[in-house]
């Protein structure tokens, strides 16, 4: 599929939001952030970059999970995610290589099609902080498809939608610098900034469909 033209693509921004909102989710979810061309007011949008923070399950249902293991032949139902939310959507459950149920994955599945031309973010780690420390550990590594796009607008926050955000949004009124610049302005140097900008848009053209990244800060 190819990509959307901006008030589709804000429109199912908004779906997402609302989804979040209203429905159940695999895990707790705090904040709902769009970066990249959505949130650069480009039209068409030809990928559209959506990051939630999710919060880590405190309890641990073993007698759950050890049902799901005999029903599903999945682990960890309970423990990474709801119980409750398995029960209702058993065909949005997905794993890791190693057969636990993975909060990133069923994330995705619950709220995108595999044929959309949407990316997810998924971290413990609010964006802010996110962004500062996948670039701290790219440059040290350098390897720059790790580096996050600093570009973003936080539109949902424990529970409460940001009406201002949302008519910026529509309206592509959120100004930002170019990649470069962004990236020089949290701590890389002029090379750096340049050859990772570069890197990010290669790996972002090669992609096709609905993707999914999930990561613990």
């Amino acid at each position: 599929m190819e990509g959307w033209d901006r008030t589709r693509a804000v429109e199912r921004v908004e779906q997402v939001v609302e989804t979040v909102e209203t429905e159940q989710m695999p895990v707790p979810v705090r904040e709902v952030w769009v970066f990249g061309d959505v949130a650069l007011g480009l039209d068409p949008v030809e990928r559209l970059d959506i990051y939630l923070t999710k919060d880590i399950l405190l309890h641990d249902d073993t007698e759950r999970a050890e049902e799901f293991v005999e029903s599903h032949g999945i682990k960890s139902v309970g423990k990474t995610v709801r119980a409750e939310w398995a029960d209702e959507h058993p065909e949005y459950l997905r794993t890791t290589a190693n057969g636990h149920a993975a909060p990133e994955k069923c994330l995705g599945a619950h709220l995108v099609d595999d044929d959309e031309p949407i990316h997810l973010e998924v971290c413990n780690a609010s964006f802010e902080d996110n962004v500062r420390q996948r670039l701290k550990g790219a440059l040290a590594r350098e390897n720059y498809e790790e580096i996050l796009d600093p570009r973003g607008a936080c539109l949902w926050i424990d529970g409460q939608r940001s009406a201002e955000a949302f008519e910026k949004l529509r309206a592509g009124e959120f100004v930002f610098p170019t990649l470069p610049d962004s990236l020089e302005m949290l701590g890389a140097d002029e090379q750096q900034a340049t050859a990772a900008a570069a890197t990010i848009e290669q790996a972002r053209s090669e992609q096709a469909g609905a993707s999914v990244r999930g990561d613990v800060v």
